[in-house]
């Protein structure tokens, strides 16, 4: 690599959470000019709940401006959390839809309508279906979050719901390899370990990822688990046995892999030091992402460091950043390029009409 790179050479590889607010906060503003990441994931605080549908969707309207306009680039990923359930983002009137357990068999439809209403917001890539199985009841972070308990029935709603999504402009992300449904805890505040044998793996967690891979979905979004059967020593957000050898070698899967947020506690031990980002990439990952929920995301300036001093060792480059510069190409070259619209009252009350809607608290998971 050329020497005098700035970080916003290394900026494609990430995926940056915004601090809350409903317009952009300074922090950000200069995070973003001088990284440049490949986009940003919204929360509900990015949100004025409290507001009429026009003036929300207006603010909202006026903050992906001004995200463009500090990123520079000409299309970049509006990413967002949109299951269903506590999972749901904005305000109404958008259709906050039960968790995917109680829409399985409208998947294709209940897609289509996140899909068209996410558009309608700017956004081009949401972060599901969640493909992980129900298999373990004791899972707490899970639960009905998964579309069933048999890796078939997840494989035909989740596949069916990616369809959906997509047809209306809104690219997919199918997530968390390897499977997250058969843990007893919560990888947003510990580190949990996945105990199937291989031979399990294979013939449950597995499927549902390999029949993603068949349909083609752009994305996949990896797990920060311990998964002795892949690798005793790393998680598999740092495991190149797990991601690059299994997901991208034995499965074949060539799309951009995205980590969870590596701000989340599962990952203490391993972030303090940003020499862990080129590790993350090396491992079989394109982005890393990092939220403001769960850390400072002004840690993205250290990684970027970090992996533009990798990429000055030419195995590195070669290996490692020139094939992942390619697949984050490939994903831009199929990016919608969403405007935000306002919808008719129609399509909210079409919509209200596929299933039932959640009526549950506003906590949500992150």
């Amino acid at each position: 690599m050329q020497e005098n790179l700035r970080l916003s050479d290394a900026g494609h590889h990430f995926l940056l959470g915004l601090r809350p607010g409903v317009t952009l906060h300074e922090i950000d503003r200069e995070l973003f000019q001088t990284v440049r990441p490949a986009g940003v994931i919204v929360y509900k605080d990015n949100f004025d709940q409290q507001a009429p549908y026009a003036e929300w969707h207006g603010k909202f309207a006026e903050l992906v401006s001004e995200i463009a306009a500090c990123l520079g680039r000409d299309n970049f990923i509006l990413s967002i959390d949109h299951e269903g359930g506590r999972v749901v983002r904005p305000p109404s009137p958008v259709t906050r839809f039960e968790y995917a357990a109680n829409w399985r068999d409208t998947a294709g439809a209940v897609g289509r309508a996140m899909g068209r209403e996410l558009a309608s917001l700017g956004v081009n890539l949401n972060f599901a279906p969640v493909v992980d199985i129900n298999s373990n009841p004791a899972n707490p972070v899970i639960g009905a979050r998964a579309f069933g308990a048999s890796p078939q029935e997840v494989s035909d709603a989740a596949l069916a719901f990616a369809r959906g999504q997509q047809s209306e402009h809104v690219l997919a992300c199918a997530k968390h390899f390897p499977g997250h449904g058969d843990t007893t805890e919560d990888s947003h505040y510990t580190l949990p370990t996945a105990q199937a044998d291989l031979e399990t793996l294979k013939t449950r967690e597995l499927l549902p990822f390999a029949a993603a891979i068949a349909a083609d979905i752009p994305m996949i979004m990896t797990s920060h688990l311990m998964v002795p059967a892949l690798d005793r020593d790393r998680p598999v957000t740092l495991s190149a046995r797990a991601v690059r050898d299994y997901l991208r070698g034995e499965m074949g899967y060539q799309g951009v892999v995205v980590t969870d947020d590596v701000g989340m506690h599962a990952m203490d031990s391993y972030l303090p030091s940003p020499a862990v980002a080129p590790d993350i990439l090396a491992a079989g990952h394109d982005l890393i992402m990092l939220c403001s929920h769960w850390t400072d995301t002004r840690k993205a300036l250290g990684f970027a460091e970090e992996i533009l001093k990798a990429g000055r060792q030419d195995r590195y480059e070669e290996e490692v950043l020139a094939p992942s510069r390619k697949r984050i190409d490939a994903l831009f070259a199929m990016l919608p390029r969403n405007v935000p619209t306002l919808l008719p009252d129609s399509v909210f009350e079409e919509h209200r009409q596929l299933g039932s809607t959640f009526g549950g608290e506003r906590a949500e998971v992150v």
